[in-house]
C-alpha cells in the first residue's frame, strides 16, 4: 500500500507551526512524497500541553479514526500520552487498525497501549520535532522514507526479523510498569534510551525495569544512547552501559548489546513486532 496521507497530531506537547511547515515543506520535495496534515490541535497550547486531555484525544481519534489517512505520526514527545492513552484506545475503530503509526519518547505510551490492543503497524522513531535538531531533516526524511515505503535503511542495524522488537525511552517504560498499558514484550528484543536524567536516576528506573517479572520474559536488551546526562555530585561511579549490564546480570535478563536509538538525529527506526507483520 502507498503511503498518501499522514496525520499529525500532538497527544503531547505543543508544535511549533514553523516546524511543521518544514517538514511539510521536506516531504512535497520527496520524489512520490506524501500528503501532511497537520491537525489544528497541535497548535494549541494548554499549560504543558498541546490542548486540554480532551483537545488531544479528540484529535489523535479524529485521524486515527478516519479512513482518509494512512498514518498517524506524532508530532513531539514532552509530557501528555499517558493523561489521553486509555481514552483513545476505548474509541478507536476499525479504519484506526490498517493505519501505521510513529513515534518515540512520551509516544512510547500510547505505542505500549496500541501494541497491547494488538495494532501491528507501529514503529519507534523520528517525529517532525526533530527537525529542529542539528541534521534534524535527516532524522525527519528517514522516518518518511520508513511511513511511506518501509525503507529498510531506516532501520535500526539489529533489526532483521529473527526476532520481534520493541524500544523506548528507559523514563516511559519504567512509568508503564504495572499499569493498564504495560505490553506484553516476551521473547521481544528490547530496546532502551534516554535523554536528561541523572545516572542515578537511569538506575533506579533500570531497577525498576528489570525487576519486573513480565519484562524478564523478553530475549535481550539492546541499550541506545542516554545523552545530556546531568552531571552527578558525587560522581555516580558507573556509565549507562555498566549500570544495563549490572542490571541484566542481577536479573538474568541477556545483555545484547548497543543499539543506534537516542534522542538525537541519528535515532533509528524499530518496528514493534516481527518485521514480517509491520
Amino acid at each position: 500500500m502507498r503511503i498518501k496521507l499522514i496525520g499529525i497530531v500532538a497527544p503531547a506537547a505543543r508544535l511549533d507551526p514553523v516546524l511543521a511547515e518544514r517538514a511539510i515543506l521536506l516531504a512535497s520535495e520527496m520524489e512520490n512524497g506524501p500528503h501532511l496534515l497537520v491537525h489544528p490541535q497541535c497548535h494549541l497550547s494548554d499549560g504543558h500541553f498541546a490542548g486540554d486531555d480532551e483537545a488531544r484525544a479528540r484529535a489523535f481519534l479524529d485521524v486515527a479514526n478516519d479512513p482518509h489517512f494512512d498514518a498517524v505520526w506524532i508530532a513531539r514527545g514532552g509530557y501528555g500520552c499517558c493523561r489521553i492513552a486509555e481514552q483513545v484506545l476505548d474509541q478507536l475503530n476499525g479504519y484506526a487498525r490498517e493505519k501505521i503509526y510513529l513515534g518515540y519518547s512520551d509516544a512510547g505510551a500510547l505505542m505500549a497501549g496500541l501494541y497491547g490492543a494488538g495494532f501491528s503497524s507501529l514503529a519507534h522513531g523520528p517525529m517532525p520535532q526533530d527537525i529542529v535538531r542539528a541534521g534534524g531533516e535527516a532524522a525527519v526524511t528517514r522516518a518518511l522514507g520508513w511511513l511511506v515505503a518501509r525503507d529498510r535503511a531506516a532501520l535500526e542495524p539489529s533489526v532483521t526479523g529473527d526476532a520481534p522488537t520493541a524500544a523506548f525511552n528507559i523514563a516511559i517504560l519504567a512509568s508503564l510498569i504495572g499499569t493498564p498499558l504495560q505490553p506484553d514484550l516476551s521473547d521481544h528484543v528490547l530496546m532502551l534510551e534516554e535523554v536528561s536524567e541523572h545516572m542515578y536516576r537511569i538506575d533506579r528506573m533500570l531497577f525498576q525495569i528489570t525487576s519486573n517479572p513480565e519484562v524478564r520474559k523478553v530475549a535481550g536488551i539492546r541499550l541506545g544512547r542516554c545523552g545530556d546526562v546531568p552531571e552527578n555530585d558525587p560522581p555516580f561511579g558507573m556509565d549507562e552501559e555498566q549500570m544495563m549490564r549490572d542490571w541484566c546480570r542481577r536479573s538474568g535478563i541477556p545483555y545484547l548489546g548497543r543499539a543506534d536509538i537516542g534522542h538525537d538525529a541519528e535515532n533509528k527506526v524499530v518496528p514493534f513486532g516481527r518485521l514480517s507483520d509491520v
